[in-house]
């Protein structure tokens, strides 16, 4: 006996089944699941961001310490 795998969403807790559901629908659907995948992709290009921002600063303190002279050998 082979079992029909029935695709399922589930929305507040609530799970629908994809087939049940209008084209409409299933375009929103589409809609929050690309907007997921595009801000998680987002959180990690800030991650990214923030990390060398940091760096630069870090660089940036680190070079005022330095004398005057040595300055120009950073870049």
């Amino acid at each position: 006996m082979v079992k029909k795998k029935t695709n399922t969403v589930t929305i507040n807790g609530e799970d629908h089944n994809v087939d049940d559901l209008n084209e409409t629908q299933i375009t929103m659907i589409n809609h929050v699941s690309d907007l997921d995948r595009k801000i998680g992709s987002t959180k990690f290009n800030l991650d990214q961001l923030q990390v060398g921002k940091q760096a630069f600063i870090h660089m940036l303190e680190n070079s005022l310490k330095l004398p005057e002279d040595t300055t120009s050998e950073l870049t």
